[in-house]
């Protein structure tokens, strides 16, 4: 395909995940209220007596409200996405590999949700001992973290599957991958402490030490070799 042919593809892709995001994002506006209840459950059972959240300003419940549905709606479309990325680079893939596609975008979605459910029921109970305040920026910041680490796995395997990355590769890079982790930990959590970098690391962690088992499992076999035919 021609440049051009390939971008009116990623065109098409772009606008159908799109498309499903911004109908997710309707439903999810419309039970907005009982998400929010939902995403300050874990700060009301931390604090019964005191999980009062107030706006500060004339529009900011109404930004809020936008928000909440828009992080739900990004867990809620993410099988569509992943399967609309997935459909892109199909075409240079093998076809062996092109029957993947529902495979990856169930387990690139399961991970996903995965991170932030760990995040959800794990980490905000802990964190939210040093995070009482701009909690909503928090949760979203962190629900988003988690969910888009825990893809490593699923990244992992579809390198390993193209040949990009080997089980060796990520073996003889894993203290400079941790040295990473723990930059990247700092990065993504919203706060100076220790205790909220360590809880994202750690899994992030294990997380890279099962995506070498991934590598490893999925490795493309090396061609054979083929045999020099002999001058009679």
């Amino acid at each position: 395909m021609p440049l051009t042919a390939h971008l009116e593809e990623l065109r098409w892709r772009i606008v159908r995940a799109f498309l499903a995001l911004g109908l997710a994002f309707g439903v999810c506006y419309y039970f907005a209220e009982a998400l929010f209840v939902f995403l300050i459950r874990p700060l009301a059972a931390l604090r019964p007596d005191q999980a009062l959240i107030i706006g500060t300003g004339v529009t900011e419940a109404f930004f809020t409200k936008l928000k909440v549905s828009f992080i739900a709606a990004l867990f809620a479309a993410s099988p569509i996405v992943f399967f609309q990325a997935w459909r892109f680079v199909a075409p240079g893939l093998y076809e062996s590999e092109k029957r993947l596609a529902l495979p990856f975008a169930v387990a690139a979605s399961f991970f996903f949700v995965l991170g932030a459910s760990f995040c959800y029921w794990l980490v905000f109970p802990v964190g939210f001992r040093f995070f009482l305040s701009e909690y909503l920026s928090f949760a979203s910041r962190m629900l988003l973290a988690f969910g888009v680490t825990f893809e490593l796995p699923v990244v992992t395997f579809f390198l390993a599957r193209l040949g990009v990355v080997t089980h060796r590769t990520l073996l003889g890079t894993w203290r400079y991958a941790t040295v990473v982790i723990f930059v990247v930990a700092a990065m993504l959590t919203p706060g100076p402490d220790v205790a909220s970098q360590l809880l994202m690391a750690t899994p992030l962690l294990v997380l890279y030490w099962l995506s070498i088992g991934v590598a490893w499992l999925v490795a493309r076999p090396a061609p054979a070799a083929v045999p020099a035919r002999s001058e009679g």
